[in-house]
């Protein structure tokens, strides 16, 4: 028998007997009001987590119009989400539920105009076709990148016909020593407009450049002519060159050029100088992110400085009795982050982790808990408020996703209570710290796969493992080797300090190669559906930030998340928007390229595409295919049925006779070129006006089916593609 203290308030009966007599007509007024007394129960549970979602609303709204196609789309949604915050207005302001959908719908609104507003906002005037021109300005940052033997500019250009902000690579040869950013710039270039995704599920740098104010790139066609007397810029040059000097400093000292560019990275956030075997193996590894300056890099920093200044600042027994030591500490180690995120180039990752540890400090300084999903909450926010566009790119995803699932997992009350201090031999509680970092590296892999599979089309299996040792190696030990050697080399005797730092990074690369070159190290997947990802977001935040019981029920959407993206088919075809590289998927772990020439970057992008992990073959190789050097007819069986392919792949016409009789007995030919309109093939005609509209092809031959660029990126500001 229920007792009196179990009843609802009277308030509460009144709000729900009045709400279910506004929906009664609806569904009945008992029904509804049984389910609205069972809907405030719950929240009433989890009212300490619903602050959490906030973030996770104005994200989804930033995501709506991100994935929306156009304006009409937009205004549509924008008008849904009015409606949302209307009704849950009408369900009733003193109601749980009321209040939580009226939020709900305002906070995604506020989303779409915040994105919307900052597109618009940052928009700048960028080339639409390719140009040669001599390009004149000022240098604003300095990119070496010894490891592909150039180096990035991003140039201030003078008023003019070109785009404000240009960003070109030079030689490595042709470019002098000692420049600096801010000198001036003139160069003749060849310039493209920022291009966006090779094929569909590609990564879109045409977006990421519209919201960086980037017109145009290219590469310098001769020696460029700087002048280093006419530096300008103030603090923000300075800070570039030194972080330049820096970075050359540390890749001096340090044994072996992938060593030195990690050593770098880890100060200055320059990769370049890390060659491309070690990169990829680091990055089939799982430990990607630390070569990436971000909450790990800075929190060390911070940690680092709070605590040599509250130890050295204990040894003075008069300010340790009359002194705020933690407060002190707290606000040298802000001022030590706040400096690392400017040395380290100041990019969105970083400021975000900086943000993070501010206010984590500024929770230590009020005598609260560290770390808790609140603040991460509320990094969140900030973060979306001031860059909205960060939530497309996988750095703020995946370093969110990773704070979320640790700070979940640990603050799970059975993994509290397994981890919680306690009188105990050394070895039982050495093994409960092994068990306990295991245990969360494996929910922070199970976290980020999706993301990884998502942008990149793979994730690293064995991450975990990798992590385990490679973190701990990366905080504790490199990190404070190499700043103890940069303090040192002040006096000139850091030179045994390098030594252990190479040593110690040696060790690193071996690790790195050691998980990503063992089979079955990397799982691959073609490109995966929004929904399917989606769905699985959803429902890791479901479980990660809800208390009771209700939070199994993430563990369905997740579930559907997966399973549509396992099921989603692999295409058959792939086609970039420039019609020069075709890849045919072989169903069978293997995809054959049309040019067996494709750069790296081609080749690499084609074949996560299509869900394969092994170099692509020469389309020659097929015996269903014959070339000559100007065309390549295939044959595919799919769906139950020969498909007839004619590709073109050189820039020399053919006798039309022939063009038109290969044409007519194909089912798709595709040309980086215009087709004569006497080509007619029987299905598609994929040249140059076709994929000027669409962009890069994906072509599942089973569902006779076509997804295009162009249909996801619809009609945003920074869409290059024609009506």
């Amino acid at each position: 028998m229920a007792s009196d203290a179990d009843a609802p308030p009277k308030a509460f009966s009144g709000r729900v007997k009045l709400t279910a007599r506004w929906l009664g007509p609806i569904l009945g007024r008992d029904r509804q009001r049984g389910l609205l007394e069972t809907i405030e129960h719950r929240l009433e549970a989890e009212r300490d987590q619903l602050a959490l979602w906030l973030p996770v609303a104005l994200g989804a709204g930033i995501a709506l119009w991100l994935v929306l196609p156009d304006r009409i789309a937009w205004l549509a949604a924008m008008v849904v989400l009015a409606g949302v915050a209307l009704t849950g207005a009408a369900v009733g302001t003193g109601l749980r539920i009321g209040r939580a959908i009226m939020v709900a719908g305002l906070a995604g609104l506020v989303g779409m105009v915040v994105i919307w507003n900052r597109a618009d906002w940052v928009a700048s005037p960028r080339i639409d076709r390719p140009l040669v021109v001599q390009v004149e300005g000022r240098i604003e940052t300095i990119e070496r990148m010894p490891a592909h033997e150039r180096v990035r500019l991003t140039i201030q250009s003078d008023p003019g016909l070109l785009p404000p902000r240009i960003r070109i690579n030079v030689d490595e040869a042709d470019m002098p020593d000692g420049v600096i950013g801010g000198a001036r710039i003139s160069v003749r270039a060849r310039l493209l407009p920022p291009a966006p995704a090779a094929v569909p599920g590609g990564y879109d740098y045409a977006r990421t450049a519209w919201f960086l104010g980037i017109g145009a790139t290219g590469k310098a066609l001769d020696k460029p002519a700087i002048d280093a007397s006419a530096v300008g810029g103030g603090f923000s040059t300075w800070l570039a060159d030194r972080r330049a000097r820096l970075t050359a400093h540390i890749e001096e000292r340090v044994d072996g050029a992938s060593a030195g560019g990690i050593a770098a990275a880890f100060a200055t956030g320059d990769q370049g100088a890390i060659e491309e075997q070690d990169a990829e193996a680091i990055r089939r590894s799982g430990l990607a992110h630390l070569l990436s300056v971000s909450g790990l890099h800075v929190s060390a920093v911070v940690a680092g400085v709070m605590l040599l200044t509250l130890r050295l600042l204990a040894l003075s027994p008069s300010l340790a009795l009359r002194a705020p030591l933690l407060l002190i500490a707290a606000g040298a180690g802000a001022l030590a982050g706040i400096f690392y995120t400017l040395l380290s180039g100041a990019q969105v990752p970083t400021i975000r982790s900086c943000v993070a540890a501010l206010l984590v400090l500024a929770g230590i300084a009020m005598g609260r808990e560290a770390i808790t999903l609140r603040l991460v909450a509320a990094g969140a926010l900030i973060v979306l408020l001031i860059w909205p566009e960060a939530l497309a790119g996988p750095s703020f995803q995946l370093s969110f996703a990773a704070v979320t699932a640790l700070v979940a997992f640990l603050e799970h009350p059975r993994v509290a209570a397994f981890a919680r201090r306690r009188d105990e031999g050394w070895l039982m509680r050495f093994g409960r710290s092994v068990a306990v970092l295991l245990l969360s590296g494996l929910v922070i892999e199970a976290a980020l796969a999706p993301i990884a599979l998502f942008h990149f089309h793979k994730s690293g299996l064995y991450g975990a493992a990798a992590n385990i040792v490679a973190i701990p190696l990366t905080t504790f030990v490199i990190l404070p080797l190499e700043a103890l050697a940069l303090l040192l080399d002040s006096v000139g005797i850091g030179a045994p300090v390098w030594w252990l730092v190479s040593k110690a990074l040696a060790f690193l690369l071996w690790l790195a190669h050691l998980v990503g070159d063992a089979p079955g190290a990397v799982a691959m997947m073609p490109s995966m559906a929004w929904g399917a990802f989606a769905l699985m977001v959803l429902g890791g935040l479901w479980i990660a930030l809800w208390r009771t019981g209700i939070r199994r029920w993430g563990v369905a959407s997740l579930a559907v998340g997966m399973v549509w993206a396992i099921l989603s088919p692999a295409p058959d075809l792939l086609v970039t928007g420039d019609g020069r590289h075709v890849a045919i998927v072989l169903g069978d772990g293997r995809v054959a390229l049309l040019r067996e020439r494709a750069g790296d970057y081609i080749r690499d992008v084609l074949s996560e595409a299509a869900g394969v992990d092994g170099d692509p073959l020469p389309i020659d190789a097929l015996r269903a295919v014959r070339c000559s050097a100007d065309l390549c007819t295939a044959r595919l069986r799919r769906g139950g049925r020969e498909w007839r392919l004619l590709a073109t792949r050189s820039p020399y016409l053919v006798d039309i006779r022939r063009m038109n009789h290969a044409c007519a007995s194909a089912d798709i030919a595709i040309s980086d070129r215009r087709l004569p309109r006497s080509c007619v093939p029987r299905w598609l005609k994929i040249d140059r006006p076709y994929l000027a509209r669409s962009g890069g092809l994906a072509i599942d031959l089973e569902r006779a089916h076509v997804d295009s660029v162009a249909a996801h990126v619809g009609r945003h500001p920074w869409t290059p593609f024609q009506e």
